[in-house]
């Protein structure tokens, strides 16, 4: 199995919660949105802990199982049909939430992740 972090995901993983640390340790592979990349690193930026933060961060992506999500050319039609699929169904998700799904559809990839508004893309696999 492939699976891919939300930031929300990340964080859980970094705190030691077992309902994320069992399945990232199980799959084969694991990726992490660039979105993902930034909105971390963004929050460090504003947080007590940045040095520590970043030291663990860096340690996570140096890991041979590890994976930088990044998009292409490819990305910009998922997103635009996510896009559209949402707003036909009246549930817009936030712009970053979008480009996190539009990758993980992308590359079929399992998203690990809490937000429910997730929820809306029927064809999102989630964990």
């Amino acid at each position: 199995m492939k699976v891919a972090l939300d930031t929300n995901r990340y964080t859980d993983l970094a705190r030691g919660l077992p309902e994320v640390v069992n399945p990232v340790m199980r799959a084969d592979r694991v990726f992490l949105p660039f979105i993902v990349l930034g909105e971390l690193r963004a929050g460090f930026q504003v947080g007590a802990r940045s040095r520590q933060n970043e030291r663990l961060l860096t340690r996570f992506l140096n890991s041979p199982r590890v994976r930088l999500l990044l998009p292409d050319e490819q990305t910009t039609h998922h997103y635009a049909a996510l896009f559209a699929q949402l707003r036909r169904q009246g549930t817009p998700i936030p712009t970053n939430d979008l480009w996190i799904a539009a990758l993980v559809i992308q590359h079929d990839l399992v998203l690990l992740a809490r937000d429910e508004h997730f929820d809306h893309i029927a064809q999102l696999p989630r964990m």
